[in-house]
């Protein structure tokens, strides 16, 4: 593969990179070398949530997407970005884990919902990788990115988190396999949401969001649970053709300097002058006098 040099002196550190410094290495390829897709990639995760009527009808009886749709978005994406480019046992990621674990912890699910959930994170951003990214993950990335899902769900009193990715992709594919259905509550949820994907494609592109949304996630069983159009034949070929096309540009430019997301200096469209951890989270925390027993603990 002929790439740029400091692409190419990246991969070979994250081909060779020291298990044990698994948070380094898979900060370096969230922030860094796979940073675009990355990001793409958990966005998906974020919609694939709808698919499950049984999460779907926490989150919509919840309400916080329907009204808040941006910011829920934006904090999600906000918190999973401080936990990896904080550190998991850093200040700044022990706030978000309590945050976490203080929002979760009247929310009724089972135990495989939660883990689910986590799951969607790890699975969903590396198959993105492995089928449209500029390189391939290398095998200690994909350890690496494991790696920081267990502890996160250990962080959070999720029991079973698988240690590798293979054992999390077979978990991540029995679960929609059984589970993934159409529901008004899901599809509700990816109505008021699509808007936070619009607002982030060029003016021409933004009534074909829901296009692109399906296209993107190539699963038809998962499209019709959500209430979106079917990918076409064309739009396939026009991802296809744009994703390479972007690669063999990325391919040829340096590895960036400067980190895909810097703690406290998002600039988005909500916190245009960055943000403090205190203004992250849900507004409508649900809180119930007693645990029903099957709440995170």
């Amino acid at each position: 593969m002929n790439i740029n040099a400091s692409l190419a002196a990246s991969l070979k550190h994250q081909e060779e990179a020291d298990p044990d410094n698994w948070e380094t290495t898979f900060r370096q390829m969230v922030l860094f070398d796979l940073a675009a897709d990355m990001e793409l990639g958990f966005f998906l995760s974020y919609y694939r949530n709808f698919a499950i009527p049984g999460i779907a009808a926490t989150l919509h009886k919840n309400a916080e997407i329907q009204q808040r749709p941006m910011k829920r978005s934006y904090d999600t994406a906000i918190v999973i970005y401080e936990l990896i480019a904080c550190g998991l046992d850093s200040e700044r990621g022990k706030e978000m884990i309590a945050l976490l674990n203080r929002v979760h912890r009247n929310v009724p699910g089972s135990k495989d919902g939660f883990l689910y959930v986590l799951l969607t994170l790890l699975v969903v951003p590396v198959r993105w990788i492995q089928q449209h990214a500029w390189r391939q993950p290398t095998p200690v990335e994909l350890a690496a990115a494991s790696k920081f899902f267990t502890e996160l769900g250990t962080r959070m009193n999720i029991t079973n988190v698988p240690t590798t990715y293979s054992e999390a992709e077979d978990f991540f594919d029995r679960y929609e396999a059984k589970h993934v259905a159409p529901s008004a509550e899901g599809q509700r949820l990816m109505d008021a949401t699509v808007q936070v994907f619009q607002s982030r494609l060029p003016l021409p592109l933004r009534p074909l969001a829901k296009q692109i949304i399906s296209t993107m996630l190539d699963d038809d069983n998962l499209t019709h649970a959500l209430g979106l159009p079917r990918a076409t034949r064309v739009s396939r070929a026009a991802l296809k053709a744009g994703l390479a096309l972007r690669n063999a540009i990325t391919r040829r430019r340096p590895l960036k300097q400067q980190p895909h997301f810097t703690p406290g200096a998002a600039g988005t469209s909500l916190y245009t002058n960055g943000y403090t951890l205190d203004q992250i989270g849900p507004v409508n925390v649900p809180r119930s006098p007693a645990p029903t027993g099957n709440e995170l603990p």
